[in-house]
Protein backbone atom coordinates (compact mmCIF):
# COMPACT_ATOMS: atom_id res chain seq x y z
CA UNK A 1 0.00 0.00 0.00
CA UNK A 2 1.25 3.50 -0.82
CA UNK A 3 2.47 5.73 2.02
CA UNK A 4 -0.36 8.29 1.70
CA UNK A 5 -2.97 5.51 1.66
CA UNK A 6 -1.51 4.01 4.88
CA UNK A 7 -1.51 7.47 6.45
CA UNK A 8 -5.19 8.06 5.62
CA UNK A 9 -6.18 4.57 6.78
CA UNK A 10 -4.45 5.14 10.12
CA UNK A 11 -5.97 8.62 10.54
CA UNK A 12 -9.44 7.09 10.10
CA UNK A 13 -8.83 4.92 13.18
CA UNK A 14 -7.96 7.86 15.44
CA UNK A 15 -10.32 9.85 17.63
CA UNK A 16 -10.17 12.86 19.95
CA UNK A 17 -8.32 11.22 22.85
CA UNK A 18 -4.52 11.60 22.69
CA UNK A 19 -4.10 8.70 25.10
CA UNK A 20 -6.27 6.34 23.04
CA UNK A 21 -4.65 7.50 19.81
CA UNK A 22 -1.22 6.73 21.24
CA UNK A 23 -2.30 3.17 22.14
CA UNK A 24 -3.74 2.63 18.64
CA UNK A 25 -0.60 3.94 16.95
CA UNK A 26 1.73 1.84 19.11
CA UNK A 27 -0.30 -1.28 18.30
CA UNK A 28 -0.20 -0.46 14.58
CA UNK A 29 3.55 0.25 14.83
CA UNK A 30 4.19 -3.17 16.37
CA UNK A 31 2.19 -4.79 13.58
CA UNK A 32 4.12 -2.96 10.86
CA UNK A 33 7.43 -3.81 12.58
CA UNK A 34 6.61 -7.54 12.55
CA UNK A 35 5.65 -7.31 8.88
CA UNK A 36 8.80 -5.35 8.01
CA UNK A 37 6.59 -2.62 6.52
CA UNK A 38 8.84 0.46 6.62
CA UNK A 39 6.27 2.70 4.94
CA UNK A 40 3.78 1.73 7.62
CA UNK A 41 6.31 2.46 10.38
CA UNK A 42 7.09 5.83 8.84
CA UNK A 43 3.39 6.70 8.73
CA UNK A 44 2.91 5.66 12.37
CA UNK A 45 5.89 7.80 13.37
CA UNK A 46 4.45 10.84 11.60
CA UNK A 47 1.09 10.42 13.30
CA UNK A 48 2.62 9.86 16.74
CA UNK A 49 4.35 13.23 16.37
CA UNK A 50 1.12 14.86 15.16
CA UNK A 51 -0.70 13.43 18.20
CA UNK A 52 1.74 14.96 20.72
CA UNK A 53 1.05 18.13 22.70
CA UNK A 54 2.75 21.14 21.09
CA UNK A 55 5.47 21.52 23.75
CA UNK A 56 6.40 17.85 23.53
CA UNK A 57 6.46 18.01 19.73
CA UNK A 58 8.77 21.03 19.80
CA UNK A 59 11.16 19.25 22.18
CA UNK A 60 11.18 16.13 19.97
CA UNK A 61 11.96 18.27 16.94
CA UNK A 62 14.82 19.93 18.81
CA UNK A 63 16.26 16.52 19.68
CA UNK A 64 15.86 14.92 16.28
CA UNK A 65 16.65 17.72 13.81
CA UNK A 66 19.92 19.29 12.59
CA UNK A 67 19.67 22.47 10.51
CA UNK A 68 16.05 21.79 9.64
CA UNK A 69 16.60 18.11 8.71
CA UNK A 70 15.62 15.01 10.67
CA UNK A 71 18.56 12.91 11.81
CA UNK A 72 17.56 10.01 9.55
CA UNK A 73 17.49 12.36 6.56
CA UNK A 74 20.95 13.65 7.44
CA UNK A 75 22.16 10.05 7.67
CA UNK A 76 20.61 9.23 4.28
CA UNK A 77 22.65 12.07 2.75
CA UNK A 78 25.82 10.74 4.42
CA UNK A 79 25.10 7.21 3.24
CA UNK A 80 24.61 8.39 -0.35
CA UNK A 81 28.03 10.09 -0.28
CA UNK A 82 29.67 6.98 1.19
CA UNK A 83 28.21 4.84 -1.61
CA UNK A 84 29.86 7.22 -4.08
CA UNK A 85 33.11 7.01 -2.03
CA UNK A 86 32.97 10.78 -1.38
CA UNK A 87 34.34 10.33 2.13
CA UNK A 88 35.76 13.83 2.54
CA UNK A 89 32.38 15.33 1.61
CA UNK A 90 30.60 13.02 4.06
CA UNK A 91 33.03 13.63 6.93
CA UNK A 92 31.80 17.02 8.27
CA UNK A 93 28.15 15.90 8.07
CA UNK A 94 28.91 12.65 9.88
CA UNK A 95 30.89 14.50 12.56
CA UNK A 96 28.02 16.92 13.16
CA UNK A 97 25.57 14.01 13.44
CA UNK A 98 27.90 12.25 15.90
CA UNK A 99 28.18 15.36 18.11
CA UNK A 100 24.40 15.88 18.06
CA UNK A 101 23.83 12.27 19.19
CA UNK A 102 26.46 12.47 21.95
CA UNK A 103 25.01 15.76 23.22
CA UNK A 104 21.29 15.00 23.16
CA UNK A 105 21.30 11.28 23.94
CA UNK A 106 23.99 11.06 26.60
CA UNK A 107 23.87 8.42 29.34
CA UNK A 108 22.93 9.69 32.83
CA UNK A 109 23.16 8.22 36.32
CA UNK A 110 19.65 6.78 36.05
CA UNK A 111 19.06 6.10 32.37
CA UNK A 112 20.65 5.47 29.00
CA UNK A 113 19.59 5.21 25.38
CA UNK A 114 19.82 1.97 23.40
CA UNK A 115 19.41 1.08 19.72
CA UNK A 116 18.45 -2.59 20.08
CA UNK A 117 16.82 -3.79 16.86
CA UNK A 118 14.63 -6.78 17.73
CA UNK A 119 13.28 -8.87 20.65
CA UNK A 120 16.25 -11.24 20.53
CA UNK A 121 18.76 -8.40 20.93
CA UNK A 122 16.63 -6.98 23.76
CA UNK A 123 16.70 -10.26 25.64
CA UNK A 124 20.35 -11.11 24.99
CA UNK A 125 21.42 -7.61 26.04
CA UNK A 126 19.50 -7.86 29.31
CA UNK A 127 20.92 -11.35 29.90
CA UNK A 128 24.57 -10.46 29.24
CA UNK A 129 24.71 -6.78 30.21
CA UNK A 130 22.48 -6.46 33.25
CA UNK A 131 21.89 -2.82 34.12
CA UNK A 132 19.71 -1.13 36.73
CA UNK A 133 19.35 1.97 34.59
CA UNK A 134 16.16 2.77 32.72
CA UNK A 135 16.65 1.90 29.03
CA UNK A 136 15.18 4.43 26.60
CA UNK A 137 14.82 3.67 22.90
CA UNK A 138 16.67 5.88 20.45
CA UNK A 139 14.46 7.30 17.67
CA UNK A 140 16.85 5.91 15.03
CA UNK A 141 19.60 3.30 14.80
CA UNK A 142 22.44 5.30 16.34
CA UNK A 143 24.77 2.30 16.36
CA UNK A 144 24.57 2.21 12.57
CA UNK A 145 24.99 6.00 12.31
CA UNK A 146 28.13 6.02 14.46
CA UNK A 147 29.61 2.93 12.81
CA UNK A 148 29.28 4.67 9.45
CA UNK A 149 31.03 7.75 10.86
CA UNK A 150 33.86 5.53 12.13
CA UNK A 151 34.10 3.89 8.70
CA UNK A 152 34.46 7.34 7.11
CA UNK A 153 37.22 8.21 9.59
CA UNK A 154 39.04 4.98 8.72
CA UNK A 155 38.70 5.65 4.99
CA UNK A 156 40.14 9.16 5.48
CA UNK A 157 43.11 7.85 7.46
CA UNK A 158 41.96 8.68 11.00
CA UNK A 159 42.07 5.12 12.35
CA UNK A 160 42.76 6.00 15.98
CA UNK A 161 40.07 8.71 16.01
CA UNK A 162 37.54 6.08 14.98
CA UNK A 163 38.10 3.94 18.10
CA UNK A 164 36.10 6.05 20.63
CA UNK A 165 33.34 6.50 18.04
CA UNK A 166 33.02 2.73 17.70
CA UNK A 167 33.06 2.28 21.47
CA UNK A 168 30.13 4.71 21.64
CA UNK A 169 28.35 2.78 18.88
CA UNK A 170 28.81 -0.44 20.88
CA UNK A 171 27.39 1.25 23.99
CA UNK A 172 24.15 2.02 22.11
CA UNK A 173 23.85 -1.63 21.05
CA UNK A 174 26.26 -4.14 22.64
CA UNK A 175 24.70 -6.97 20.56
CA UNK A 176 25.39 -5.45 17.11
CA UNK A 177 28.57 -7.03 15.70
CA UNK A 178 29.15 -4.34 13.04
CA UNK A 179 31.02 -1.79 15.20
CA UNK A 180 33.01 -4.58 16.83
CA UNK A 181 34.18 -5.80 13.42
CA UNK A 182 35.19 -2.27 12.43
CA UNK A 183 37.14 -2.07 15.69
CA UNK A 184 38.90 -5.34 14.87
CA UNK A 185 39.78 -3.97 11.42
CA UNK A 186 41.50 -0.97 13.00
CA UNK A 187 43.55 -3.17 15.30
CA UNK A 188 44.47 -5.38 12.34
CA UNK A 189 45.62 -2.29 10.42
CA UNK A 190 47.81 -1.07 13.28
CA UNK A 191 49.02 -4.65 13.93
CA UNK A 192 47.81 -4.84 17.53
CA UNK A 193 47.41 -8.60 17.94
CA UNK A 194 46.29 -8.39 21.59
CA UNK A 195 43.40 -6.07 20.79
CA UNK A 196 42.30 -8.11 17.75
CA UNK A 197 42.09 -11.12 20.07
CA UNK A 198 40.32 -9.16 22.83
CA UNK A 199 37.72 -7.66 20.47
CA UNK A 200 37.14 -11.03 18.80
CA UNK A 201 36.63 -12.78 22.15
CA UNK A 202 34.03 -10.21 23.16
CA UNK A 203 32.31 -10.44 19.77
CA UNK A 204 32.07 -14.23 20.02
CA UNK A 205 30.13 -13.82 23.27
CA UNK A 206 27.30 -12.04 21.42
CA UNK A 207 27.61 -13.42 17.86
CA UNK A 208 24.29 -14.96 16.85
CA UNK A 209 24.91 -15.93 13.24
CA UNK A 210 27.36 -18.41 11.66
CA UNK A 211 28.74 -15.62 9.45
CA UNK A 212 29.65 -13.54 12.51
CA UNK A 213 31.37 -16.47 14.20
CA UNK A 214 33.28 -17.27 11.01
CA UNK A 215 34.45 -13.67 10.67
CA UNK A 216 35.70 -13.65 14.27
CA UNK A 217 37.78 -16.76 13.57
CA UNK A 218 39.14 -15.26 10.34
CA UNK A 219 40.13 -12.06 12.14
CA UNK A 220 42.02 -14.06 14.75
CA UNK A 221 43.69 -16.13 12.02
CA UNK A 222 44.80 -12.92 10.29
CA UNK A 223 46.40 -11.63 13.49
CA UNK A 224 48.12 -14.96 14.13
CA UNK A 225 49.46 -15.04 10.58
CA UNK A 226 50.87 -11.56 11.12
CA UNK A 227 52.64 -12.75 14.28
CA UNK A 228 54.08 -15.88 12.63
CA UNK A 229 51.83 -18.42 14.40
CA UNK A 230 51.05 -20.21 11.15
CA UNK A 231 49.70 -23.55 12.42
CA UNK A 232 47.45 -21.81 14.93
CA UNK A 233 46.24 -19.44 12.21
CA UNK A 234 45.36 -22.45 10.05
CA UNK A 235 43.21 -23.88 12.84
CA UNK A 236 41.19 -20.67 13.04
CA UNK A 237 40.84 -20.38 9.25
CA UNK A 238 39.53 -23.95 9.02
CA UNK A 239 37.15 -23.32 11.92
CA UNK A 240 35.82 -20.26 10.11
CA UNK A 241 34.80 -22.17 6.97
CA UNK A 242 33.09 -24.78 9.11
CA UNK A 243 30.61 -22.04 9.96
CA UNK A 244 30.48 -20.13 6.67
CA UNK A 245 32.25 -20.67 3.32
CA UNK A 246 34.66 -17.91 2.33
CA UNK A 247 36.39 -17.98 -1.06
CA UNK A 248 39.35 -16.04 0.38
CA UNK A 249 40.22 -18.69 2.99
CA UNK A 250 41.81 -21.24 0.61
CA UNK A 251 44.15 -18.47 -0.61
CA UNK A 252 44.96 -17.49 2.97
CA UNK A 253 45.72 -21.15 3.75
CA UNK A 254 47.98 -21.31 0.71
CA UNK A 255 49.67 -18.12 1.89
CA UNK A 256 50.31 -19.78 5.27
CA UNK A 257 51.94 -22.77 3.56
CA UNK A 258 54.15 -20.44 1.54
CA UNK A 259 55.17 -18.44 4.60
CA UNK A 260 55.88 -21.60 6.57
CA UNK A 261 57.68 -23.30 3.70
CA UNK A 262 55.95 -26.65 4.28
CA UNK A 263 52.43 -28.07 3.94
CA UNK A 264 49.62 -26.83 6.15
CA UNK A 265 47.44 -29.75 7.22
CA UNK A 266 43.79 -29.46 8.17
CA UNK A 267 43.61 -29.96 11.94
CA UNK A 268 41.14 -32.32 13.57
CA UNK A 269 38.31 -30.94 15.70
CA UNK A 270 40.26 -31.94 18.80
CA UNK A 271 43.33 -30.09 17.56
CA UNK A 272 41.26 -27.00 16.74
CA UNK A 273 39.71 -26.98 20.19
CA UNK A 274 43.16 -27.28 21.78
CA UNK A 275 44.50 -24.38 19.72
CA UNK A 276 41.53 -22.19 20.62
CA UNK A 277 41.95 -22.91 24.32
CA UNK A 278 45.48 -21.51 24.09
CA UNK A 279 43.84 -18.17 23.29
CA UNK A 280 41.02 -18.50 25.84
CA UNK A 281 38.40 -19.14 23.15
CA UNK A 282 35.72 -21.83 23.18
CA UNK A 283 35.02 -23.47 19.81
CA UNK A 284 31.52 -22.83 18.49
CA UNK A 285 28.68 -20.48 19.40
CA UNK A 286 28.17 -19.05 22.87
CA UNK A 287 26.02 -21.27 25.09
CA UNK A 288 24.37 -18.11 26.44
CA UNK A 289 23.29 -17.05 22.97
CA UNK A 290 21.81 -20.48 22.26
CA UNK A 291 20.03 -20.51 25.63
CA UNK A 292 18.44 -17.09 25.07
CA UNK A 293 17.31 -17.89 21.52
CA UNK A 294 15.84 -21.26 22.57
CA UNK A 295 13.99 -19.74 25.54
CA UNK A 296 12.70 -16.91 23.39
CA UNK A 297 11.41 -19.36 20.76
CA UNK A 298 9.59 -21.31 23.48
CA UNK A 299 8.12 -18.11 24.94
CA UNK A 300 6.78 -16.87 21.62
CA UNK A 301 5.37 -20.28 20.71
CA UNK A 302 3.57 -20.27 24.07
CA UNK A 303 1.85 -16.95 23.38
CA UNK A 304 1.09 -17.76 19.75
CA UNK A 305 3.52 -15.26 18.19
CA UNK A 306 4.54 -17.40 15.22
CA UNK A 307 6.73 -14.84 13.46
CA UNK A 308 8.98 -14.03 16.43
CA UNK A 309 9.08 -17.70 17.40
CA UNK A 310 10.34 -18.58 13.91
CA UNK A 311 13.05 -15.92 14.04
CA UNK A 312 14.32 -17.24 17.38
CA UNK A 313 14.18 -20.84 16.12
CA UNK A 314 16.19 -19.93 13.03
CA UNK A 315 18.89 -18.38 15.21
CA UNK A 316 18.95 -21.52 17.37
CA UNK A 317 19.06 -23.86 14.38
CA UNK A 318 21.79 -21.94 12.56
CA UNK A 319 23.99 -22.15 15.65
CA UNK A 320 23.28 -25.80 16.49
CA UNK A 321 22.11 -27.55 13.28
CA UNK A 322 19.64 -29.41 15.48
CA UNK A 323 17.45 -31.49 13.14
CA UNK A 324 14.42 -31.39 15.47
CA UNK A 325 14.46 -27.58 15.37
CA UNK A 326 14.90 -27.64 11.60
CA UNK A 327 11.86 -29.90 11.19
CA UNK A 328 9.76 -27.65 13.42
CA UNK A 329 10.78 -24.58 11.42
CA UNK A 330 9.88 -26.26 8.14
CA UNK A 331 6.54 -27.37 9.61
CA UNK A 332 5.73 -23.77 10.56
CA UNK A 333 7.22 -22.24 7.41
CA UNK A 334 7.92 -24.64 4.50
CA UNK A 335 9.74 -21.88 2.58
CA UNK A 336 12.04 -20.94 5.47
CA UNK A 337 15.52 -19.73 4.52
CA UNK A 338 17.81 -20.47 7.44
CA UNK A 339 20.18 -23.27 6.58
CA UNK A 340 23.93 -22.81 6.71
CA UNK A 341 26.33 -24.96 4.67
CA UNK A 342 28.32 -27.80 6.16
CA UNK A 343 32.12 -27.81 6.45
CA UNK A 344 33.70 -26.39 3.28
CA UNK A 345 37.34 -26.50 4.45
CA UNK A 346 40.29 -27.67 2.41
CA UNK A 347 42.38 -30.64 3.48
CA UNK A 348 45.97 -29.73 2.70
CA UNK A 349 47.99 -26.97 1.07
CA UNK A 350 51.48 -27.27 -0.40
CA UNK A 351 53.90 -24.31 -0.45
CA UNK A 352 54.23 -22.42 -3.73
CA UNK A 353 57.00 -20.26 -5.11
CA UNK A 354 54.86 -17.11 -5.05
CA UNK A 355 52.93 -16.41 -1.84
CA UNK A 356 49.30 -15.33 -2.16
CA UNK A 357 47.47 -12.98 0.18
Amino acid sequence: MAYNDILEELRAKLGDSREENEKILRTEGEKFAKEGDFEGLKAVGELIIENMPEAQREELNRLTYIDGKRLNEVYADIEALVKEKKYLDALPMAEKLYKKICLEFAETEKSKFVSLRNPFEDNLCQFLFKDDKVLNRTPFNFTMYLTTYAYILIETGANIDAIPVLEKAIAFNPIDVAPRFELAEIYKLIRNKKMVLDVSRETLKIAYSPLSIARCYSNIAYALTDSGDYEDAAAFYVASVMFAPNPAVPYEMQHLADLKGSPIRKPSIEEMVAVMKKYDIEYGPSKNVIEVSAQLASHYMGIGDRENALQAMKITYNLTLDEDIKNLIIKLDPNAQMLRPKDASQLEFEPQDTPKS
